[in-house]
């Protein structure tokens, strides 16, 4: 692999670099003249209005991207960012994964998981200001507790309105702060996603990889009350009306176009320390990538192929083995590249900058080794940390302890609750508790449960927690076989795998806990002190780190701009804009992938067994050569995937891939497997992203799955 361009993640000016970068809206006015060049047909400024088309068109779904494609708010998105909801219909008489899913009408729709929302942009406010004034002198968690004070004060005034969600998001490490307004549609339906062998084709065998042959798209319609404002489901509903919505392009893109993503990019570490770094590579992403994939053997092992209980986890395997090969990467690519040395060499140039002017060293000549010392302490415990974050993944502990939480945060007043427990919050803390029927399996749980807590008893003795050592009875001596009986009894007897019971308990007071006989509740009373006593110490090294973050990133960007280098923000996900080419690119010496791949490729690689499982009409519908309104001369044949050289990372997924006159073409679903780790650094060389192509999006709704109906709802342009 080549050299990582780490110092080229502060972008150049220059129109040949510009495909690199994650752009606020605001920012793209001043890059009207290049983005022109480069083929933007419609004006700049509109793309920096949120109200205007085509920025409102483009929604979130809190994970994901997707955009409205009709006036009567139908939603495009990944079939994997719809994979819950179509996992929480399904069941093994009536399998929506396997065999896809078509609503007729609007009566045939579905409801979408509980707690789905698809988000508006309608404002962004940079409230900086407001945020840091009166906090100057404030340090540790004191500064941690007046910002989040600031921002939930921000967010209680934003909402006042009814129908809105919003968020105060932090830039470059603290140094601005922005409000962001969304309106919030509560009522979110499926309507269509084609069955797997199209939509996954090709499975965690092909994820990341090219050449790609994946039908990765779903949608979801938005509904609201009869008078226009978000409500929860009714059948009285009526569709949701956006101001304005995407046309679908039928003509597509060809090798060398403009094109550009408006989406909601997750997060990225462009500008993360060497010593960061180091730690991530070399520790983190091990570690996280064998834990994932010792989960996802268990939940095999444990739940039969078919059966309800395997159902109910596929969508956790499925993101468990997304980000299992996303860490691969990640560790080989670290390996073969100059990532470290390029930090350490920045840092050394950036330090040597300083130290050339008074001024600058006075404002930042200690911040950098006040944040290693900061980063070196929040390293500490980070293998127990981990592991306690990986209990994340099963479903009882966490729900006691989050239903104890609540209890406590309720004996407080609103505006003083931890976010999360709120007023605001319990429409999608409720959510949480419904969702857990269809996620949910004992046996599956136990299992990942013992196998942590295992891994957790082999810990260091100063890396214990004694409230859980003494629950599980876990001494000096560790007896596994004691540790799976203690489990098999903690399952047998608690209730909170009913729905009901659980939805009861978020009225309980702290007493009704503490009197609790179920053993999950009993648990979560017990590691309360200790859960406090750690968040405290947390938040007051984090307060810390809010504290010279900033200094440090205001130090990058004095030094990028005494060059004439503009500076994006790490992605974090809020709306940005990122503009490139669909093009091909070389993975390795002697080999060239070309950035179309066709309809012909799905025969070539099918086996008639999954995830290569093509159904059998498609197979036909290719071996005759129906094309339709879809085939293009220059490939013979429809194009099926395509590569760009757009920068984007997760949370991307879904976003619509526009052209020059801001119709969709495609819809990003993945990157190519040499672009994952430009998380941490863009190489323009192998950075590309992967896009399904619009024709053949319209190809499988018209000719395999006949959806006329959805295809006569959007407007589709040749």
């Amino acid at each position: 692999m080549k050299k990582l361009m780490l110092t080229a993640a502060l972008v150049a000016s220059c129109a040949a670099q510009a495909d690199e970068g994650m752009w606020q809206p605001y920012q793209l006015p001043a890059m009207a003249d290049e983005l022109k060049a480069k083929g933007l047909e419609i004006d700049a400024k509109s793309i920096s209005k949120l109200t205007e088309f085509p920025m409102n068109a483009v929604i979130s779904l809190g994970g994901c991207t997707a955009s409205f494609v009709s006036p009567k708010g139908l939603v495009v998105t990944n079939h994997h960012c719809a994979y819950g909801s179509i996992q929480y219909n399904s069941t093994p008489e009536k399998n929506l994964l396997e065999d896809g899913f078509l609503a007729k009408s609007l009566d045939q729709e579905l409801p979408a998981t509980p707690g789905s929302r698809i988000y508006v942009t309608e404002a962004v406010t940079n409230v900086t200001d407001q945020v840091k004034q009166g906090l100057e002198s404030k340090v540790g968690n004191e500064f941690y507790q007046g910002i989040e004070a600031k921002e939930k004060s921000l967010v209680a005034q934003c909402e006042a309105e009814g129908g809105y969600r919003c968020q105060v998001y932090s830039f470059h490490g603290g140094l601005e702060y922005y409000l962001v307004k969304q309106l919030e549609i509560r009522d979110v339906r499926l309507v269509y996603n084609p069955a797997a062998s199209v939509g996954k084709y090709g499975g965690d065998i092909d994820n990341w990889m090219w050449p790609r042959h994946t039908g990765d798209f779903s949608f979801y319609r938005g509904y609201v009350a009869k008078d226009g404002k978000p409500a929860d489901f009714s059948k009285d509903n009526v569709p949701y009306e956006p101001k304005s919505f995407l046309k679908v392009s039928a003509k597509g893109v060809s090798d060398g176009d403009f094109v550009m993503v408006a989406g909601y990019p997750g997060r990225t570490n462009r500008y993360r320390t060497a010593n960061e770094v180091e730690n991530q590579f070399e520790w983190a992403y091990p570690e996280g990538k064998m834990l994932r994939e010792r989960i996802i053997e268990i939940i095999k092992e444990t739940a039969a192929d078919g059966s309800d209980e395997r159902i109910k986890y596929e969508s956790l395997i499925a993101g468990l083995a997304n980000y299992a090969k996303n860490f691969t990467s990640m560790i080989e690519f670290y390996g073969k590249s100059t990532m470290l040395e390029d930090r350490k060499a920045l840092e050394a140039e950036l330090t040597a900058w300083i130290n050339k002017d008074s001024d600058r060293k006075a404002k930042y000549g200690k911040t950098l080794a006040e944040l290693d010392s900061l980063i070196v302490t929040s390293q500490e415990h980070q293998a127990r940390k981990t592991l306690m974050g990986y209990l994340g993944y099963t479903t009882m502990l966490p729900t006691a302890r989050q239903l104890y939480r609540l209890a406590n945060e309720k004996q407080l007043d609103d505006m003083a609750r931890e976010p999360g427990y709120q007023e605001r919050d319990m429409t999608r803390f409720k959510s949480g508790l419904e969702r857990i029927d269809r996620r949910y399996a004992a046996s599956v749980d136990k299992a990942i449960a013992l196998e942590l807590l295992s891994r957790y008893a082999a810990l260091p003795k100063e890396d214990h927690i004694a409230a859980l050592d003494k629950a599980f009875g876990i001494g000096s001596k560790f007896d596994a076989a004691k540790l799976s009986k203690t489990l098999d009894k903690m399952y047998a007897k608690t209730e909170l795998g009913d729905k009901a019971v659980r939805l009861a308990w978020m009225d309980k007071s702290v007493s009704d806990f503490k009197a609790s006989k179920d053993p999950f509740i009993q648990l979560a009373v017990a590691l309360y002190d200790t859960d406090m006593a750690q968040e405290k110490q947390q938040k007051e090294l984090t307060g810390k780190l809010m504290k010279v973050r900033p200094q440090y990133m205001d130090a990058i960007i004095a030094y990028n701009k005494a060059q004439g280098k503009p500076v994006y923000a790490d992605a974090n996900s809020s709306l940005r804009v990122t503009v490139g080419n669909v093009k091909g690119y070389s993975p390795q010496d002697g080999l060239h992938a070309v950035p179309f791949t066709r309809l012909e490729g799905i025969v070539a690689k099918d086996t008639g067994v999954e995830p290569f499982n093509a159904p059998q009409k498609q197979l036909e519908l290719i071996k005759q050569k129906q094309y339709g309104d879809f085939y293009v001369k220059a490939i013979d044949s429809v194009p099926v995937n395509f590569l760009s050289t757009l920068d984007t990372t997760g949370g991307n997924s879904g976003s619509p891939t526009l052209n020059g006159r801001a119709e969709l073409v495609g819809l990003l679903f993945d990157g190519v497997y040499e672009s994952i780790i430009g998380d941490w650094g863009y190489d323009p060389e192998t950075n590309r992203s992967i896009q399904v192509d619009s024709r053949y999006m319209l190809w499988v709704m018209k000719y395999l799955d006949n959806a006329d109906n959805l295809l006569a709802e959007m407007e589709i342009v040749h």
